[in-house]
């Protein structure tokens, strides 16, 4: 385990055309040109050209990299955050730290924010969570932040010294499962959108209790086993936590199996009639709010939009979700004839789902690739049961998902833990509630 406090790089984004921003305060670049102000860089014969506000050319090179001095910020045009989610939009961001920015070989731009684990999770927590949230939901959010990315540097280290990460997934003419984990990325550590941890700098000013969260918390992680918890999260579990094979590796982690999110212990799903009388019912769990008060204290503005995280419902025409599946898997299934649920986890979200239709039968998972399929975005989760109204010949006119949740459901409940937090509980049983068997150290 660490002893110190690990730097890693942030991307902002990849694929844009140009890149547009302000530095506000000086910037260095390596020559130790010192520049501020309005910037652009635009990718030329494989390098990259910076050019400041009046349109003369500073900097060319294989990449840009640009070193604050003092308190510098700088401010990047047009970043799209909640990529692929039904909030999906574009904000200016402003971030510290350092910039870099590479050219990719089809002729666009990745911009990297380089940043210490510490200044990142003081963003990391004021993003993720509203800034007046209870502090305890912020320390404990802050020490599973904190615990899942260092755990993925580590995983990172690992894979490279073998050759890659492990393969995710398998497929046959009949059977497509798909995982997907955060050391995808090759250019950078994190991503700075939902896929990693919502980043986004210092755009939302941080709040002083986003920073004594993390000050308070500094170094402190979950353990298990003499190794740091990879610490999974998500928005909410609907009642139940998931347990980790249900989303990604084939492996038991004793840390992220399948907990009851309520003082009292709610049955594991372990059939398809149990799921149909979990989803449709709504039982008592803490992250079965609609407290607008709590809510408004920690869900972030645009994550307030979204008001049905526990139970949910989506419909479907025949005509729409075969264009849907058509559109999102690449597999033109005809007529959809049922939706089969052959697998499912502990907290009733689908593990393998067989898609039925007059030209082709195919087998899906997991629940994120689930989730791709049947939303233009993403499903809320893969928690649902399914309804179908009957049209003649037997083809259903119209599919109803009955779903609970919101994402992926392992590990640390975000809506279950505050409301945790506002009913009193301390940072410590909050996350020992998600993370069963784990302990916190002091590891700088």
């Amino acid at each position: 385990m660490i002893h110190e406090e690990p730097l890693l790089s942030v991307g902002i984004y990849q694929r844009e055309a140009e890149t547009r921003g302000v530095l506000n305060g000086r910037f260095v670049l390596p020559d130790k040109t010192a520049i501020s102000g309005e910037f652009a860089v635009r990718p030329s014969e494989g390098r990259l050209v910076l050019t400041g506000s009046e349109g003369r050319e500073l900097a060319r090179g294989p990449e840009i990299r640009l070193v604050p001095e003092g308190n510098a910020t700088f401010t990047l045009r047009g970043v799209t955050i909640g990529i692929n989610f039904h909030w999906e939009r574009k904000e200016d961001e402003t971030f510290e730290g350092g910039l870099r920015l590479l050219p990719n070989a089809d002729g666009t731009i990745t911009a990297i924010n380089d940043a210490g684990v510490e200044q990142y999770l003081k963003s990391v927590i004021s993003s993720e969570m509203s800034a007046t949230a209870p502090l305890e939901l912020l320390r404990a959010h802050a020490i599973t932040s904190r615990s899942w990315l260092v755990a993925m540097l580590e995983r990172q280290k690992r894979f490279k010294n073998v050759g890659g990460p492990a393969r995710r997934g398998r497929e046959t003419a009949d059977e497509i499962v798909r995982w997907y984990d955060r050391e995808d990325h090759q250019l950078f550590d994190v991503c700075a959108d939902d896929h990693c941890q919502r980043y986004h700098g210092i755009t939302k000013i941080i709040s002083p209790a986003a920073a004594q969260a993390v000050q308070d918390t500094r170094g402190v992680f979950l353990v298990h086993d003499g190794g740091i918890c990879d610490a999974r999260y998500s928005k909410s579990c609907g009642g139940r936590s998931e347990k980790f094979a249900s989303a990604w590796e084939d492996v038991s982690v004793p840390y992220l199996e399948s907990v009851s999110d309520a003082a009292a212990e709610h049955p594991l799903i372990a059939s398809e009639e149990a799921a149909e009388q979990w989803v449709r019912s709504s039982p008592v769990a803490y992250c079965n709010t609609n407290d607008g008060d709590i809510l408004r204290q920690v869900l972030p503005s645009f994550d307030q939009e979204t008001t049905d995280f526990y139970r949910w419902r989506v419909a479907y025409t025949q005509e729409e979700i075969a264009a849907l599946l058509r559109k999102r898997s690449g597999i033109d299934f005809g007529d959809v004839r049922r939706l089969e649920p052959l697998q499912r986890g502990s907290s009733g979200r689908i593990m393998r789902l067989r898609i039925v239709g007059s030209r082709r039968t195919v087998v899906v998972g997991k629940e994120l690739e689930i989730r791709r399929w049947l939303s233009s975005s993403h499903l809320y989760s893969s928690a649902f049961v399914v309804r179908t109204d009957e049209a003649a010949g037997g083809v259903p006119a119209k599919f109803t998902l009955h779903g609970a949740g919101w994402g992926h459901g392992v590990g640390f409940c975000q809506i279950g833990a505050a409301v945790m937090a506002a009913k009193g509980f301390e940072a410590e049983a909050i996350v020992k509630h998600y993370f069963r068997g784990a302990e916190l150290r002091k590891l700088y």
